[in-house]
C-alpha cells in the first residue's frame, strides 16, 4: 500500500517565552499558523521491518536522526508493527529555517501511518505521541492554527488568521534552536503581548495582527546572526505590513495583504537571497 501525504511549515505569529522548566526546555507560549509551503511525503509498506528513508536532499538524514524516522520508529514499537515502511521526502521547506519541517515531516508520518497500519489513533492521540517527538509535533499534527503552551505539546486551537499573502525570506545559514535558547536572557527578554493576538484572529482584525506580531527570540537570534537583521529591514523596505522572525530563526516573514505589494516585496528580496517564496495561509 502507498500514501501520499502534506507536511505543511508553520510560521510564528507570536511566540513568548515564559521560564526555565526543570527538565531543562522552556516554557513557552507560541501562536502558529500553517501556510502553503509543504513538503510531500510518500509512505509504502514494505515486507521486512525496516524503517527506509529516502530524500533528494543532502541536508536530509536518512537515519535515526530524522524526525519522520522516529516517528515511524515510535509508532512500530508503541503498537508492536511487524512490518516496515520506506518513507520518501520530497523537501521542500527549507532546513533549520524555524518553519518546524522536520517537524511537520513527523506529524505526517505520524498521521498517514495511523491510515497505512489502519491504528484508529484520534488526532488528540497521535499529538500526543508527537509530543515524544519534538516540541512542534503536536501542533503540526493539528495544523491549523493553535496556541501551544507547555513546551509546546499542548495545543489550543484558533481562529485562522485574515486571509493575506506570506512573504519568506531564509539567508544561507541554518541556526540551532538549542542555540538560541541557551543565550536568551529572562532579564531582558521582550514578551509578546499573546492575548491581543488572539483577540486579533477571534475578530478577524488584519491590522491588528500585523501590530501584535511579536518573537521574545527575535533580538537573540539578531543578535547573532546580522544578515537576518539585514533580510528583516529589507522586507519593511520593500513595503510589507509587517514582519518577524519565525520560530528561532533565520526565517524572516512578511505580511501583505495586495498582490501588487506582495509582488514588489517578493521581486526586492530575490536581489540579494535565494531562497524567497510567497505563499498564502492555510489557517483552518
Amino acid at each position: 500500500m502507498r500514501l501520499l501525504v502534506k507536511a505543511p511549515a508553520k510560521i510564528n505569529l507570536s511566540l513568548d517565552v515564559l521560564g526555565k522548566r526543570a527538565d531543562g526546555y522552556h516554557e513557552v507560549e507560541m501562536i502558529m499558523t500553517t501556510i502553503d509551503l509543504a513538503d510531500r511525503i510518500e509512505l509504502i509498506e514494505t515486507n521486512n521491518s525496516e524503517i527506509e528513508i529516502y530524500s533528494h536532499s543532502r541536508f536530509v538524514p536518512d537515519d535515526q536522526r530524522n524526525l519522520a524516522y522516529q516517528a515511524a520508529k515510535l509508532m512500530k514499537d508503541r503498537f508492536s508493527i511487524n512490518r516496515g515502511v520506506s518513507i520518501s521526502i520530497d523537501k521542500i521547506i527549507p532546513v533549520a529555517a524555524g518553519l518546524a519541517g522536520g517537524s511537520s515531516d513527523a506529524a505526517a508520518t505520524l498521521r498517514g501511518l495511523n491510515t497505512l497500519w489502519d491504528l484508529k489513533l484520534s488526532t488528540e492521540e497521535l499529538a500526543e505521541l508527537g509530543s515524544e517527538i519534538g516540541s512542534d509535533v503536536a501542533f503540526c499534527v493539528h495544523g491549523g492554527t493553535g496556541l501551544a503552551q507547555g513546551r509546546g505539546e499542548k495545543i489550543t486551537k484558533l481562529p485562522a488568521p485574515p486571509s493575506c499573502w506570506v512573504v519568506l525570506a531564509k539567508p544561507s545559514i541554518g541556526v540551532s534552536t538549542a542555540d538560541i535558547y541557551h543565550n536568551v536572557n529572562m532579564d531582558t527578554i521582550e514578551h509578546p503581548n499573546t492575548s491581543a493576538m488572539i483577540d486579533a484572529l477571534q475578530n478577524k482584525d488584519y491590522i491588528n495582527v500585523c501590530r501584535n506580531l511579536g518573537n521574545a527570540l527575535e533580538k537573540v537570534t539578531l543578535n547573532l546572526y546580522p544578515e537576518v537583521q539585514h533580510i528583516k529591514d529589507q522586507m519593511e523596505k520593500f513595503g510589507a505590513d509587517a514582519v518577524l522572525m519565525s520560530g528561532s530563526g533565520p526565517t524572516v516573514f512578511g505580511l501583505v495583504q495586495h498582490d501588487s505589494r506582495m509582488q514588489r516585496v517578493y521581486n526586492g528580496l530575490r536581489g540579494f537571497c535565494n531562497q524567497v517564496y510567497a505563499v498564502r495561509m492555510l489557517g483552518e
